[in-house]
């Protein structure tokens, strides 16, 4: 089994036991175990779906004799009215699985739609869009999927897969030069194979990182976009760029017009309205 699998399998199997606990008493004390039927995944805003991959192992790991027939899939634009899929068994089954599968699309798919429209707007730039590790405990892998199924691209995953010296370490480790030698230094002597990037807040720190040369990409952090076109211009193509701090959507075609690579956005997972879609019997 792979790490993201298992995460996943870890986390659905969670959701359950804090959801259920020793039993749903409302649906086992008024539905029959006998009774089967069908429930339909209805959209009520539009928007960009995400998560159905998801949904059915959520429907797969309580009860594999449930029958998912899908009609739309990830990454569709949806609209009120529609219904991406069916489900068909056990009323039991459906009512126990109908809040999580429910939590997770609708998470998703808030994330996904959000991550789009920002993309959209970078339209005709070389610029993308990233995620941050700002995101619901437990849930990130399945955050960072749906940025991807709205277009945009993941930053790291997590503190294990890539180098991301920020303002504290320098601090920490004694400045610019030190942060990224002793970065290079330890990679090397673990066998690691992992980018680095390091952020900076000035020009000086920028030109610091220039003189060393041995980072993968350099992080303008609370950079107006005056700032930005100028550091763009002295990094000349020697490393990747990205700006961060607090971007706004209003905000996102002015830093990606001064020829950043990429802006990360901690709103596309920290702050997200969930897209409305309800899981209701047919």
């Amino acid at each position: 089994m792979n790490k993201e699998k298992e995460l996943i399998d870890k986390l659905i199997d969670l959701a359950f036991a804090e959801d259920i606990g020793d039993g749903d008493h409302t649906t086992l004390s008024c539905i029959p175990a006998t009774a089967v039927g069908k429930s339909k995944l209805l959209i009520k805003e539009v928007g960009i779906l995400a998560g159905m991959d998801i949904a059915k192992e959520i429907f797969r790991k309580f009860d594999a004799t449930l029958k998912v027939k899908v009609f739309i899939n990830d990454g569709a634009e949806v609209k009120p009215g529609d219904v991406p899929m069916v489900v068909e068994g056990k009323v039991q089954s459906l009512l126990q699985t109908e809040r999580l599968m429910l939590n997770v699309m609708q998470r998703m798919s808030g994330i996904a739609t959000m991550t789009h429209k920002y993309q959209d707007r970078l339209r005709g730039t070389h610029t993308h869009v990233l995620d941050t590790r700002k995101t619901t405990p437990g849930m990130r892998i399945l955050e960072k999927q749906a940025v991807k199924i709205g277009g945009g691209m993941n930053h790291r995953i997590g503190l294990f897969d890539m180098i991301l010296l920020k303002d504290n370490h320098v601090d920490f480790a004694g400045g610019i030069d030190k942060a990224i030698t002793r970065a290079n230094e330890y990679c090397k002597a673990k066998g690691k194979n992992l980018k680095i990037e390091i952020e900076v807040r000035d020009f000086s720190e920028l030109q610091q990182v220039i003189n060393n040369g041995s980072v993968d990409r350099v992080m303008f952090d609370n950079f107006t976009p005056e700032m930005t076109k100028k550091a763009v211009e002295m990094v000349n193509g020697k490393f990747e760029t990205e700006s961060s701090g607090g971007i706004t959507y209003d905000a996102l075609r002015d830093y990606a017009e001064c020829g950043v690579d990429f802006i990360s956005v901690g709103a596309l997972t920290h702050s997200v309205k969930g897209l409305d879609m309800s899981f209701k019997a047919c």
